[in-house]
């Protein structure tokens, strides 16, 4: 979900790359919804393996869960790793009635947190 709203509301100003610990090879379909939701299509995304992404130069390195900071590699060409301890939405009960409200809330802080760092770049 990062990657969907970091593109739609700084693609003009910032390139966005999106990369997990261990991806899956697919985005969940209601990060999909949820960002939809709000205009966002999200339905070409794919994952990608922060692998990819090791030996280039990046201003900014964004972990989004526990799981990533624990299981990332170290970024050596990053000028910048930040941490945001963001519970992953597709972990909890399997509530039918409050699924994709996690996806919701979680969509919610990283648009917030997405508009605090681009104010300090």
């Amino acid at each position: 979900m990062a990657e969907g709203l970091a593109r739609a509301f700084h693609g003009d100003e910032l390139e966005v790359v999106s990369a997990g610990s261990r991806p899956a090879g697919w985005v969940h379909p209601l990060a999909i919804k949820a960002l939809a939701e709000i205009g966002i299509d999200a339905s070409s995304q794919t994952s990608k393996s922060a692998d990819e992404f090791l030996n280039q130069e990046l201003d900014v390195v964004v972990t989004v869960c526990d799981n990533a900071a624990k299981d990332c590699p170290t970024w050596p060409n990053a000028k910048r790793v930040e941490h945001w301890p963001i519970v992953d939405p597709s972990y909890g009960p399997d509530d039918p009635a409050t699924r994709f409200d996690r996806f919701v809330e979680t969509r919610k802080e990283l648009e917030k947190r997405i508009e605090e760092l681009v104010k300090t770049m």
